[in-house]
Parts: structure tokens; sequence; C-alpha cells
């Protein structure tokens, strides 16, 4: 028999958990539609609205659920593993901390606000063009935004610097690296580095409202130094 206390996946936190799944789901019903001819990034991506406007086919064009589905979708596994990676790796903590209803709706609000940024700049710099964006990675930049916020000296390694900074230089630094990126359109390059920065956006100012209309500030204190892997999930609805 199956011990499931003791059981990896069901020790993760249940929204943190069914992120996982679902974006592993999709992925693989994806890869499966693919051999019969069916492109879930044209109707279930965010395709660009202001080509949208200029094209009445309906195949490729703007709807108005995208901003949601297009979170669950990967161009592949690569893509896929990063981001449920670091979903798994710095979820489950802020989950704990803020709860499962409000992170989920930390996460939704991340993922939406990375598309609408992706909209205006769109708006700007590629109009009427057809154009699309998948992934989870505006979220996930939300989710590191948070760990910063409130883990802001625990200590995280930049990928071939085995020096150990803070979080919140290390999100500080991968910020200021895609607004460099994005700014300087490098040629060739598909990552939509701006949507990465409107999921950050989005969830400071998310979580500076709850800070503001929270009548406990203290859920949403700065834990200096604290070392977030001593944690371990109780409470799965706050």
């Amino acid at each position: 028999m199956l011990n499931t206390e003791n059981n990896w996946w069901t020790s993760i936190p249940p929204v943190t958990r069914n992120i996982l799944a679902v974006n592993i789901i999709v992925f693989l019903t994806d890869m499966l539609f693919r051999r019969f001819g069916v492109d879930f990034p044209l109707w279930l991506g965010l395709n660009n609205w202001g080509y949208s406007a200029f094209n009445f086919s309906g195949i490729g064009s703007f709807h108005i659920w995208q901003p949601f589905t297009y979170m669950f979708l990967h161009s592949g596994f690569g893509h896929l593993f990063c981001n449920m990676f670091a979903v798994w790796m710095f979820a489950p903590v802020i989950e704990e901390e803020w709860g499962s209803r409000k992170f989920l709706t930390y996460y939704i609000v991340c993922g939406i606000g990375a598309a609408l940024t992706q909209e205006i700049v769109w708006i700007f710099t590629n109009g009427a063009y057809p154009a699309i964006t998948i992934g989870a990675s505006g979220a996930v930049f939300g989710i590191l935004l948070a760990f910063a916020w409130l883990f802001p000296e625990q200590k995280m390694f930049l990928l071939f610097v085995p020096i150990p900074i803070s979080s919140r230089i290390f999100v500080g630094l991968y910020a200021l690296l895609e607004l460099v990126a994005g700014v300087a359109s490098i040629q060739g390059d598909s990552i939509a580095h701006f949507a990465h920065l409107g999921g950050m956006i989005f969830g400071y100012a998310l979580i500076k409202y709850w800070q503001h209309k929270s009548n406990h500030k203290n859920r949403f204190k700065v834990y200096d130094g604290k070392d977030f892997s001593n944690y371990h999930y109780k409470d799965p609805i706050k």
C-alpha cells in the first residue's frame, strides 16, 4: 500500500500540485493532437490582437479566453521543464505563506498581466502581423518576485557563477536582464521578455494592493534571513 504521508507528490500544496499537473496534461494532449493536425496555439495561445483586427478567417485570431489559456501551453519539453521546475521550487512556500486561494489568484493575475503586457508591446512593435505567445513564464516571473518579497535574504546562485547572492538581488538582476533583452530586440529572439516583466509588475501591484487592504499586514511581512527550507505545508485554504 502506498504511504501517502511520505509521498513527495501529495506533500506539494494543492494549487501548486494542480498547476504542475494541468501543465503536464495539456502538454501531452497538445503533442498528441498535433499528430492529427490540430494546432492548440492557434486557438488557445495568446494571439496578436492587432493582427486579429485585420484577419477575418478566425484562424490565428485573438479570442477572449487566450490571456488565460496561453499560460498552460508550451513549445517543447525544455520549455515546460524550465517553467514547471521553477514552480516546483518556489511556489510551495509562497502558497503556504499566503494560503491556496490567494496564491491561485496571484498566479492567474500574473499570467494574465503578462498577456496584457505582451499585447501592448505588440501594438507598438508588431502592428497587424501574426504573432503567438505561449507558456507559463509570465506567471513564473511573478512567483520569483513573490519569493524575493517574502525571503529577500535567502541565498541563491546564478547559473555558472558559484557565488551566493540574496534572492532580491537575484530577481532584480533577472528583471534587468529581461528589460535589456527586450529593448535590444535581438534578431531571432522569440522570447517574450516584456511579458515576463509584465508578470512581475502585475504581481508587485497585487501584493501592494493586498498589503494596503489587509487588516493583518503581517501576512505580507518580509522574512529577513529566514530559511524557507524549514517550511512544511499544513493549511491548504486561507
